[in-house]
């Protein structure tokens, strides 16, 4: 956990969290049946050298992509290849990158036309979610009551929270304490403090709390096959409201 209090240095969190925005904004608009998510993924390889940034995932990691790209019951960690979107298909984009020795992190799913109801609800569900969250992040709130937010949001749609999936610090590497999770649990009674930067990131599914890792070992799945969605922002924790870090002012 890195506390950040150097106006210098939160103005360089704020130009890593603009790269990650404009980013999602440019693929997701590339999101469309006949798309292959290498497709995607070469042209965000290309946004992040111009913005002389660099994939955290394949620094960190060495994930094989630029950027996560998960189809349908995939909740996170797709990797890009020759898979071509199909009509209905329910994409999440998850971009990461590190600019000038911070990294953020942010993620949008982006549903393919013809939309089933059921995946616009879940996805609507998500990013209802992180918007309640978003609203009760400020120094001196347990993280309980962040995930208290979410779950009740997630509860009254009728759908349900990945569980082993969760927010969590971020700065100088993409996973750092605390964990933020999407469920409400008492233990996690740790508070946020002003200069923490965490992700809040509402992973949800139709119809499971449960996840396995595809063939592949990277890509997490919904253990049902049912659908998932994902919606998440970085965010600088203050006395006020939070500096979300990944949304363009």
């Amino acid at each position: 956990m890195n506390l950040v209090t150097e106006r210098v240095e939160v103005d360089r969190l704020r130009r890593c969290g603009l790269i990650v925005a404009d980013m999602l904004d440019q693929l997701t608009a590339q999101v469309k049946a006949g798309v292959t998510t290498a497709y995607i993924d070469q042209l965000a390889a290309q946004m992040i050298a111009d913005a002389g940034a660099l994939s955290a995932p394949r620094k960190v990691y060495n994930f094989p992509g630029s950027i996560c790209l998960s189809l349908n019951d995939e909740a996170v960690h797709g990797i890009p290849g020759e898979r071509v979107i199909q009509p209905g298909d329910v994409v999440k984009v998850d971009v990461t990158v590190e600019s000038e020795g911070w990294i953020t992190d942010a993620a949008r799913t982006v549903l393919v036309e013809p939309v089933d109801p059921k995946a616009s609800q879940l996805a609507r569900c998500s990013e209802t979610a992180l918007i309640k969250a978003l609203s009760l992040a400020r120094h001196g709130r347990a993280i309980w009551e962040i995930g208290l937010a979410i779950e009740t949001v997630v509860k009254k749609s009728g759908f349900h929270v990945l569980r082993q999936l969760c927010g969590h610090g971020v700065g100088r590497s993409i996973h750092e304490s605390p964990v933020v999770p999407n469920f409400y649990d008492r233990r996690y009674n740790d508070r946020l403090k002003a200069g923490m930067v965490i992700t809040i990131e509402p992973i949800l599914a139709v119809s499971t709390e449960e996840i396995i890792t595809a063939e592949d070992g990277w890509t997490l799945k919904t253990k049902d096959g049912s659908l998932s969605t994902h919606f998440e922002h970085s965010l600088l924790i203050t006395e006020r409201e939070p500096v979300i870090l990944t949304l363009k002012s």
